[in-house]
């Protein structure tokens, strides 16, 4: 199967059976799992025990192999074994007298590389990529674009020159030239950036949740670290809602709209938010008709209709008139985007001092006070029921263990049994903070409006000293800190980690897209401003052709690949040409 290799242990001791134990390279303080018991051999070489068993091949693996006669360990091998690879473990007496063992593994067929798929993949986006640029900067050449006049009529030449690659904006004269007219007044008002951002953390999500191809690296982790793609999508689309929402409320009140107004808008969407979640977006679903017996209460949606809603709020209720112009006075000019609303970061704190106190006081049957781990056989089996500790408890005390979610990214290598939900009650709140964070972007971007270099600094310091916090609860490792980077429980940790990865790509796409121009933010701009209608259609239609076709080999890195990189281009396609049509879902 994939991410699988066959192996063949031969035992030529004709004393003893062996037993063959395994532990994966990602479990951390796991317990050996038994993986087979080998006969001892008949005493001739030709006709010695044998077993068979499949390893896995998505992380390395130690293997033990233990004589029945006491137990005894024999060897230890540490190895990486490859996909669709064949290998044998020969596991023999050197010397008679001595009694050593020696333990030799052998490959009798080389495994497959199943990483040329994305290569492949790669390279094709690439040309995709280097025909459109070529196509761009050709238009630029006056011979040519004349040529194209004559040959496309009006409507067919404004869809080339306004192409991803270039503007979104409409020109209305054939005469006129397109170069200056690349960004309209109407770009400079919204600031392409900020949808970029979301329509890139949209689109790798989509891709991440149609299957990535079925590689492991594409996969959440199963506990604590791994700063990887999945990982940090949600994150980053948290952070980007907390920025939107600074910029939205401030041309709302600049607008004349009430508060009470722009409240009872907050309070709609974020009903609206969970409701979808709730009832469209419910992974349940895989478990037959929905009904109140096994509804998922937490989820995606669900969580930032919630998040949405606090921050939305809390900046609603000490917004103060002026302080975004720079006109009311601070004692301290470098901190004038924080000192006006300290009662926000009072509130802040105050939920974070929430979050820790519930973390590592809470008393959670069976399981020690202020554990963080997975449970199952991590920790060497001694808390296999204390999935997410207090976090987990909380859930399940609460919404009950059908509620949540039932196949958490632990269950496959610590082999938990209990339901865990990474979208849950006490995770929320960091989810807080990580959107509180963005606000704070969004505030820069405010009260240095069109002072690039400001912008630009203050990313970098907000960047450092999230990373400097991260360092110091992780104690830049991934096991042994304070507080682990986990997105599972959304530790305080991965939210400053994740912050600080965060406020660096809004830099480089900020300066990238609204302050050099040399990018359109194409084509993830266009999934960025149809966000919503996005994530809920790919996961409505999921299962759905053109989206999800019967395969030929489904234990093909390669189809589940050109599966999910289709359905993801589908998408952007689809937004693409809503955006051209000037379609906007909002809610």
């Amino acid at each position: 199967r994939m991410d699988q290799a066959l192996l063949l242990v031969r035992n030529e001791l004709p004393a003893q059976g062996l037993r063959l134990a395994a532990r994966s390279g990602a479990c951390h303080q796991c317990l050996y799992q038994l993986l087979a018991f080998v006969p001892p051999s008949n005493g001739s070489q030709s006709r010695p025990g044998t077993a068979v068993v499949m390893v896995d091949t998505q992380h390395p693996l130690t293997l033990r192999v233990n004589g029945s006669v006491g137990d005894r360990e024999l060897c230890k091998i540490q190895y990486h074994f490859g996909e669709f690879g064949n290998y044998s473990l020969v596991v023999k007496t050197l010397s008679t007298s001595t009694k050593t063992v020696s333990c030799d593994l052998v490959i009798n067929e080389g495994p497959i590389n199943s990483y040329l798929p994305i290569l492949f993949a790669f390279l094709v986006y690439m040309g995709i990529l280097a025909v459109l640029i070529a196509g761009h900067l050709f238009m630029k050449i006056d011979p040519v674009r004349s040529w194209v006049y004559k040959k496309l009529n009006p409507r067919e030449t404004d869809r080339l020159i306004n192409s991803e690659l270039g503007s979104p904006n409409t020109t209305d004269s054939i005469s006129s030239d397109p170069t200056p007219r690349l960004w309209s007044t109407v770009s400079r008002q919204r600031l392409r950036s900020l949808d970029t951002f979301r329509g890139l953390s949209l689109i790798i999500m989509v891709f991440v949740n149609y299957g990535g191809g079925k590689y492991w690296f594409f996969k959440h982790e199963s506990w604590n670290g791994k700063l990887c793609f999945p990982s940090s999508l949600f994150s980053r689309f948290v952070f980007i809602m907390g920025t939107s929402i600074s910029l939205s409320l401030s041309s709302m009140l600049k607008w004349g709209s009430s508060k009470r107004k722009v409240l009872g808008k907050i309070l709609w969407r974020s009903f609206l938010l969970i409701l979808l979640g709730i009832i469209v977006v419910n992974p349940n679903y895989c478990l037959g008709p929905l009904s109140w017996d096994n509804l998922r209460i937490p989820g995606v949606l669900q969580r930032l209709g919630f998040t949405y809603l606090v921050v939305a709020a809390l900046e609603l209720l000490f917004t103060r008139a002026g302080a975004e112009s720079g006109i009311l006075e601070t004692p301290c000019p470098a901190l004038q985007d924080i000192l006006p609303y300290w009662p926000q970061w009072i509130f802040i704190l105050m939920l974070e001092v929430i979050w820790l106190c519930l973390t590592f006081l809470l008393p959670v049957p069976g399981c020690p006070r202020g554990y963080l781990g997975p449970g199952g056989i991590g920790d060497f089996g001694n808390y296999p029921n204390c999935t997410g500790g207090a976090a987990g408890y909380i859930d399940r005390l609460l919404l009950g263990e059908n509620h949540i979610y039932q196949h958490p990214s632990s269950s496959v290598v610590y082999q938990t049994t209990m339901p865990y939900d990474p979208e849950g009650i006490l995770g929320t709140i960091n989810t807080i903070v990580m959107a509180f964070l963005g606000l704070q972007a969004g505030k820069i971007i405010l009260f240095y409006k069109d002072q690039h270099k400001q912008i630009m600094s203050r990313f970098v310091i907000w960047s450092i000293v999230m990373g400097i916090i991260s360092a110091i609860l992780t104690k830049c490792s991934k096991e042994e800190g304070f507080i682990p980077i986990n997105k599972n429980l959304w530790s305080i940790s991965y939210v400053t980690t994740m912050s600080c990865f965060a406020f660096i790509l809004l830099l480089l796409i900020y300066y990238l897209v609204d302050v050099k121009r040399l990018w359109s933010g194409a084509p993830f701009f266009y999934p960025g401003m149809n966000s919503i209608l996005v994530y809920i259609g790919h996961e409505v239609f999921e299962n759905y052709f053109p989206f999800k076709w019967k395969m030929q080999d489904s234990q093909s890195h390669a189809e589940h690949l050109t599966q999910n990189l289709t359905a993801t281009t589908l998408w952007v396609i689809i937004s693409y040409l809503l955006y051209k049509r000037k379609i906007f879902w909002k809610i």
